[in-house]
């Protein structure tokens, strides 16, 4: 399929995902509000999180996947067949799961030493209790979610991709349900707390729930996971060694997120939720467009590495970027001018008062100044990858986390949480320039000027909506903060008026090549 279809499949499932946890954390917002329960509750999601996001479904998965794919589809007589498949799912299930209860009993264990690493000093107990006690209850999530990773990759080795891609939003709905349950609690006189210990054993219930989905779908298919006794097999082995480099690589993103969870909370209360919600606002333009450019050239990329067709890998390479920052920067340039009016119409409202969302819409402000950086570390990074390179990105990571903590101990005091995300924005954009440096300078890839001149005048495009949008935004004033159907027109209005001012403009000075999004949009043959 072509580029853009790619990018439209993929992104089109990473939206629903992404509006699906949107629409929850604005019930949350509402619910619960800004404050140290609710600063407790994130910091306490984020924790397992971290640890999913760096075992499960990035290092576990990206070597388990190819391993069982290739014994499924493999030659029967030669160590191949849905018999050598399942026997393998079942020694890596039987090692994989005693050591990942291990894991989180230490943790268990551990929590109160973890959260006080994290804790601002000197300590406030009550805060201190309510974080360990939150941590305690979701951390055996990772287990679950664990499970649900492997069973994802044995589903998608058979092209069953539709329960693998569904499971998240079966979290959501779960929290949506026990937070509306909540709102009627507290009317009953429950407390923030109660209802935030609710909530908590709900990520858990909902990671049974999703195990649950996932296991029925893999008997289904034909698959009968069984726990055996732990078995060091080769293959088992291999899986490992294999994995740890991976766990390693992706280490930087994830010890990033920790470290700016400590800064945050050296801040006043609240702050851990309002770069949550704003990072919501960050993450759905990165995770449509971003991510999903990112899967989608990888593939083709490679084949052209690999018939050493630099010509077309280069195309490859300046059309993911030439899309990118046609969708990016008007994202963020719209983000930036209008962020205290799109957080006041998502998540104003109930506990989460105007002064929480003056905030974050700050937060928003300066966190999406590095978004089309972050988009570009994500389209550039398979650029290594092709060339089987898994450690230059990790070396560009780690010198953009040094970057964030010089940063964030000269800009924590004066700035706040704002701080934190300008932060994080400059660190992207030394990433994904140590990125590009290291393409160019192995003579990889050169951005051509043509694309320079196309990028210049996207730029003019979305200087001239950020400045539409600036005097728009204060035209609706009254409506950000009213009820549903007014502030559901406010944002059709806003984002009408970027999207006519920037389209607009960008045909109209050239900015957007018809011939070249012709190309894309069909199926390449004979290349």
């Amino acid at each position: 399929m072509s580029l853009i279809r790619n990018v439209g499949t993929i992104g089109g499932l990473t939206a629903l995902s992404r509006v699906a946890g949107m629409a929850r954390e604005m019930i949350f917002a509402r619910v619960l509000g800004a404050n140290d329960v609710t600063d407790a509750w994130f910091q306490a999601f984020i924790i397992p999180n971290v640890f999913r996001r760096l075992f499960a479904e990035g290092a576990f998965s990206a070597a388990f996947v190819p391993m069982f794919s290739k014994r499924l589809h493999g030659p029967e007589g030669d160590g191949g067949g849905i018999a050598a498949a399942r026997s393998f799912s079942d020694d890596v299930l039987s090692v994989f799961l005693p050591v990942l209860i291990a894991l989180v009993a230490l943790f268990l264990i551990a929590m109160p030493g973890v959260i006080w690493l994290l804790a601002d000093k000197p300590i406030d107990q009550e805060n201190f209790a309510l974080g360990v006690d939150f941590a305690r209850i979701m951390f055996p999530y990772i287990v679950l979610v664990s499970l649900v990773t492997l069973f994802t990759g044995m589903l998608n080795s058979v092209s069953r991709f539709a329960p693998g891609a569904s499971f998240p939003i079966i979290l959501n709905i779960v929290l949506i349900a026990a937070l509306l349950l909540g709102e009627r609690w507290i009317a009953t006189g429950a407390s923030i707390e109660q209802v935030g210990y609710a909530i908590a054993w709900a990520v858990t219930g909902a990671g049974v729930m999703q195990l649950v989905w996932l296991y029925i779908w893999v008997r289904v298919e034909g698959f009968r996971p069984r726990l055996l006794w732990p078995r060091l097999t080769p293959e088992v082995r291999r899986l490992g060694i294999i994995a740890l480099p991976a766990a390693i690589g992706g280490g930087a993103y994830q010890i990033n997120t920790l470290i700016q969870l400590y800064f945050l909370n050296q801040l006043d209360s609240g702050s851990v939720t309002y770069m949550n919600y704003a990072d919501r606002l960050n993450q759905l333009p990165l995770g449509i467009i971003g991510i999903a450019l990112s899967t989608a050239i990888l593939p083709t990329l490679s084949k052209f590495v690999g018939g050493d067709n630099r010509e077309g890998a280069a195309r490859v390479q300046s059309d993911a970027i030439e899309l990118a920052m046609l969708l990016t920067l008007p994202a963020a340039v719209a983000l930036a001018v209008c962020g205290i009016p799109f957080v006041t119409m998502i998540f104003q409202g109930g506990r989460f008062e105007m002064a929480d969302a003056i905030v974050t819409g700050n937060v928003v402000t300066a966190l999406v100044m590095g978004l089309p950086a972050y988009v570009l570390v994500k389209v550039l990074v398979p650029g290594f990858y092709a060339r089987a390179d898994t450690r230059t990105p990790v070396y560009a990571a780690f010198a953009a986390l040094a970057v964030f903590v010089a940063l964030n101990l000269v800009l924590l005091e004066p700035l706040g949480v704002v701080g934190v995300a300008l932060a994080s924005a400059v660190g992207a954009w030394l990433n994904a320039a140590v990125l590009y440096a290291v393409l160019a300078a192995r003579g990889h890839y050169r951005v051509p000027g043509r694309l320079l001149l196309r990028i210049a005048r996207q730029l003019v495009a979305a200087a001239a909506m950020g400045a539409a949008l600036w005097f728009a935004r204060d035209l609706l004033t009254a409506y950000y903060g009213a009820g549903l159907l007014a502030r559901l027109f406010a944002l059709v209005v806003l984002v009408g008026c970027a999207g006519l001012v920037y389209f607009g403009v960008a045909f109209a000075i050239g900015a957007v090549d018809r011939e070249r999004i012709a190309r894309l949009t069909k199926r390449e043959s004979g290349r």
